[in-house]
C-alpha cells in the first residue's frame, strides 16, 4: 500500500512542481525579453528539442516496461493455474491409498496461493500464507516420492507425476520474484527531473504572450503527472487502480475443479 501512496504523492508533487516551474520559466522569459528582445530565442530551439525528446523517450520507455511486466505477471498466473491443474490430474496415476491425502493438500495449497496475493497489501498476512504454501510444497513432495515408489505404483508414475509437480513449485518462485521486478528509483527521479526541466522551458516559451494560457499550463502539467502516476500504478498491479486480480479467476477455477 505504501507504494501506491508514494505514487499518488509523487504525482501531486510533480503536478504542483511543474506549475511552479512553468510560472518561473515564464517570469524568467519575460525578464529576458525586456533585456534582450531580439536575441531571446537565439539558439534555444536545439536545447528545448533535446530536452523534450529525451522526456518523451523516457516516458515511453518506462510506460512500455511497466506494461510489459504487467502482461508477464498476468501470464504467470495462468501458467501457475495450468501447472497446478496438470499436477492435480496426474494424481490419478498414483496408488489409490495416496490419492485423497494428496488431493486434500492440493486444495489447501491452492487456497494458500490465492490468499498470498489477495492479502499482498498486508505484508505479514501475505508472508504467513506464503510460508504455509512452502510448507505444503514440502509435504506434497514427500508424499509424491512415497507414492511413486510404493508397492503397486505404475513404473511410469514417477515420470508422469514428478515433472509437473516440480513445474508447479518452480512457478511460485518466478511469480514471487516478478513482484519485485521494477526499474531503479533513479529512473523515476530522472523522469521527474526532466518533466520539471521541460516545464521550465515551456514556461519560458510562453513569455511572449501577454496573458497566461491556463489551458496549456494546467494541461501540460496534468498530462505528465498523470502519466507518471499511471506508470507507477501499473508497476504495482495488486495495490492500485490497474490490477491483475481478475486473472486470479484462473486459480479460482482450478480450485473449484478440485471439489
Amino acid at each position: 500500500m505504501k507504494e501506491i501512496i508514494f505514487a499518488l504523492i509523487l504525482a501531486v508533487g510533480l503536478f504542483l512542481g511543474m506549475l511552479a516551474c512553468l510560472e518561473l520559466g515564464r517570469r524568467l522569459g519575460v525578464r529576458r525579453l525586456r533585456i534582450d528582445p531580439d536575441g531571446v530565442k537565439a539558439g534555444t530551439g536545439a536545447v528545448e528539442g533535446a530536452i523534450f525528446a529525451l522526456l518523451g523517450l523516457l516516458v515511453a520507455f518506462t510506460f512500455s516496461g511497466a506494461a510489459s511486466r504487467f502482461d508477464t505477471r498476468r501470464e504467470l498466473i495462468v501458467t501457475e493455474a495450468n501447472a497446478i491443474g496438470t499436477a492435480y490430474l496426474r494424481i490419478d496415476v498414483l496408488p489409490t491409498a495416496f490419492q485423497e491425502p494428496l488431493r486434500e493438500d492440493f486444495r489447501r495449497y491452492v487456497e494458500a496461493r490465492l490468499k498470498t496475493y489477495r492479502l499482498v497489501s498486508n505484508v505479514q498476512a501475505a508472508k504467513a500464507e506464503l510460508s504455509l504454501a512452502t510448507a505444503l510444497q514440502k509435504k506434497i513432495w514427500t508424499q509424491a516420492i512415497a507414492a511413486t515408489q510404493a508397492e503397486g505404483a505404475p513404473s511410469s508414475a514417477m515420470m508422469l507425476f514428478l515433472p509437473p509437480l516440480n513445474d508447479m513449485f518452480d512457478i511460485t518462485t518466478t511469480r514471487t520474484m516478478s513482484l519485485q521486478m521494477h526499474p531503479p528509483y533513479v529512473i523515476f527521479g530522472m523522469l521527474c527531473t526532466l518533466a520539471l526541466a521541460g516545464a521550465l522551458l515551456a514556461g519560458n516559451g510562453m513569455a511572449g504572450a501577454r496573458s497566461r494560457s491556463w489551458l496549456h499550463i494546467v494541461g501540460f502539467a496534468l498530462a505528465l503527472s498523470l502519466s507518471v502516476f499511471i506508470i507507477l500504478d501499473i508497476e504495482y498491479p495488486r495495490l492500485g487502480l490497474v490490477r491483475v486480480d481478475s486473472f486470479d479467476q484462473a486459480l479460482v477455477s482450478v480450485r473449484a475443479g478440485m471439489n
